[in-house]
Parts: structure tokens; C-alpha cells; sequence
């Protein structure tokens, strides 16, 4: 009798397990045993390919009244991104915040028109990795406490996930260490401001983005004692620093200089300014390049506490690459965070990995098949 309680006891906690398990957390990082159990609780969906590039691919009204800014509510998730946040405040994805990664490079293309193919290389690399592969779904965020687990139970935390796109040295997002690497935080922002007078004439510009870039990574390396950036964290930090003046200066305007009360509405409100058109033409982070050059720095991290940061020379410092990144998110970050797929998890790796490469394929890049054909 003893016997048979625990087995009813065991059985109805794996069924809690299973049930719990969100249709929008990511099966990365998970041991044979719980991959099975979210399985046995998730419906699979067929990975949708990505969309094409916008026929009317100039600049137009977007915060209009198709797209009202809604502000979230108790369960809609927000996440690190500004720009996805304002996304889905306004209802260009699923206001709740859970969205497909054809639903988000439309959304991207739309909201923002971030160029065809940054919109679909940066959705499906950040999909694979903080996304659920089954269900086709990935969350702008997520609710983690300070421990970094989410409030579902799970270590997923969707684009909140720490040192996979989202990582330390942000400009107004605090490193994962001190507890919050997802809320604005008006300390930083105020450096912002100061920068942005000091280098930019009080807007925030490439000149500016040089200098800021280079700052945030002394504080993280003076203050954090675990500090690192490495692919894909590397690039990404440098594409954080620019794509505010690519995506967010209204296309009418389209001069290359973001106003401040522009600059606090994305990052503090997650919302678009009022009567704000898109970039006039497609953009993505082409003159990282520029912020790079001006104060170059070496993947890496602190190794033994605050200011012993030391270069990790696995990361290939190519921003100017595509297929460089490519091949090593590929072959290291995802084969790290999947190393043994089976069953409809690797029927969908292979699938969402051809969907990643078509965006790199005009590049003249290898396709990597690290789970075969």
C-alpha cells in the first residue's frame, strides 16, 4: 500500500511537470528526461517559413490607428528589446508578447523596416536558441524572478535568457549580476543623456553610440565580476548600439540623429513617439563597423572578479562577416544547447536551421547541416 502511494504520489507530480511546462520556453539547455516530459505536454506546430521583404519598403505612418499603444497588462510579458516591446504594445505582434518568428520579422519589416534579411538571420538565430521549437512560439521576455527562473518554474526565459542575445553592458538594461537585466533603469539613461550632450550635441548619434559603446563595457568590466561577452552576446552588443539611430529617427527626418525624448519613449515606454513614421528606406546595423573601429575590444570576459577581464579567442571578432557569425552560432552556440535532438525536436532544428541560412545564402556561405540532411 505504502508502495502504491508513492507511485500515485511520484505520477501526479509528473503530470504537474508536464502541464506546466509553457508553450513559448525553450527546450535548449534541457536534460533527455525533461525534454520528454515538456513533450508529453506540448502541441507541435510546423514551422512556418519566413516571410518575404515588404512591397512598399518606404517610409509611412506607423503608430496609427490600426496600432493604438495599449499599455500591457498583469500577464503580458515584456522583455529586453525596446523595440519589441513597443511591437507589441502597439499590436504589430501578439500583445501578450508571444509571437512565431514569421509574425516577428513581419512585424520588425513593418514597425520598424528593418531590412528582409537582418530581419530574418536575427529572428531564427534568436528562435533557435531562447525559443520553443516545438509549439513554433518565443517571447519578447519573461517574468524571472532574481534567481533567473521564470515564474513558470523553468530556466527559460525567452529573449530574457541571459548570454544569448540578451547579455551584459546594455545601455539602459543592467547586467543580469545585479539582479534586473530586463527593466529600464534611469541611472543609465541619464549617462545616456550626458553622452549624448557631451559627444552629440544633445541627440544620440554614431559619434555618441562610439563613445557610450566603449563606456558601458569599462562599467561592466570595473563593476561585474562575471562579465563576459562572447558570441552571440559580442555581436549583438554592437548592433544594440546602433540600430536606435538606424530604426528609431522618424523617416521623414532620416538624418542618422535620435532626439532624446525619442530615445526615452522607446526605452523607458516601450511605445512608439507620437505620429512617428518608419526609417525611410531598409536598415539594419551596417555601421557597427563604426562603433567597433573607434575603440576596438576582444571577446571576453572577467575571469577572477572585476578587472581581470581576459580575451576568449574561441569568438571570431568578425562583425564585417555574416558567414562567420553564422558558422559559429551554428556550430557552437546551438550544438552546445542541443547536442543530442531527437524525434520532432530535431525534425524542427533542421527545418528553422535551412530558414536561418536562407538569410546569409546571397552572402556566398556554406550550409552547415550539424544534425545531417
Amino acid at each position: 500500500m505504502v508502495c502504491f502511494t508513492y507511485f500515485v504520489t511520484l505520477a501526479l507530480a509528473y503530470a504537474g511537470v508536464v502541464s506546466a511546462f509553457p508553450t513559448h520556453a525553450s527546450l535548449a539547455g534541457l536534460s533527455r528526461d525533461e525534454v520528454d516530459r515538456a513533450l508529453a505536454s506540448l502541441e507541435q506546430a510546423t514551422p512556418t517559413p519566413p516571410p518575404g521583404p515588404l512591397s512598399d519598403s518606404g517610409t509611412k505612418l506607423v503608430n496609427d490607428d490600426l496600432h493604438p499603444y495599449i499599455a500591457p497588462g498583469e500577464n503580458d510579458i515584456r522583455g529586453p528589446c525596446p523595440a519589441l516591446n513597443a511591437l507589441a504594445s502597439h499590436g504589430y505582434i501578439n500583445r501578450n508578447g508571444i509571437a512565431n518568428p514569421a509574425e516577428i520579422i513581419t512585424a520588425v519589416m513593418e514597425g520598424f523596416n528593418m531590412d528582409h534579411g537582418v530581419a530574418v538571420y536575427t529572428t531564427y538565430a534568436a528562435f533557435i536558441v531562447d525559443g520553443n521549437l516545438i509549439t513554433n512560439l518565443l517571447s519578447i521576455g519573461e517574468k524571472t524572478s532574481l534567481t533567473g527562473r521564470s515564474s513558470s518554474g523553468t530556466t527559460a526565459g525567452g529573449l530574457n535568457t541571459h548570454n544569448t542575445f540578451e547579455g551584459d553592458s546594455s545601455i539602459t538594461r543592467m547586467d543580469a549580476y545585479f539582479g534586473d537585466n530586463h527593466n529600464f533603469n534611469e541611472k543609465l539613461f541619464q549617462e545616456f543623456i550626458e553622452y549624448s550632450n557631451k559627444y552629440g550635441g544633445g541627440k544620440y548619434n554614431l559619434s555618441v553610440a562610439c563613445e557610450f559603446r566603449r563606456k558601458r563595457f569599462q562599467d561592466s568590466i570595473a563593476t561585474n565580476p562575471e562579465f563576459t561577452i562572447v558570441a552571440p552576446r559580442f555581436y549583438t552588443a554592437y548592433a544594440d548600439a546602433v540600430l536606435p539611430i538606424n530604426l528609431w529617427v522618424d523617416g521623414r527626418q532620416d538624418d542618422g540623429q535620435l532626439d532624446i525624448e525619442a530615445a526615452r519613449t522607446f526605452f523607458e515606454g516601450g511605445r512608439f513617439p507620437p505620429d512617428f513614421h518608419r526609417a525611410a528606406r531598409p536598415m539594419g546595423a551596417n555601421n557597427e563597423m563604426v562603433v567597433f573601429e573607434a575603440h576596438p575590444i576582444e571577446p571576453g570576459s572577467n575571469v577572477k572578479g572585476v578587472n581581470t577581464y581576459t580575451p576568449d579567442h574561441s569568438t571570431p571578432q568578425k562583425l564585417d562577416d555574416l558567414c562567420v557569425q553564422y558558422t559559429f552560432h551554428v556550430e557552437n552556440t546551438v550544438r552546445k544547447m542541443y547536442p543530442n535532438p531527437e524525434g520532432p525536436l530535431l525534425e524542427s532544428l533542421k527545418i528553422n536551421l535551412g530558414y536561418l541560412f536562407s538569410a546569409v545564402k546571397d552572402k556566398g556561405c556554406e550550409e552547415l547541416f550539424p544534425y545531417g540532411r
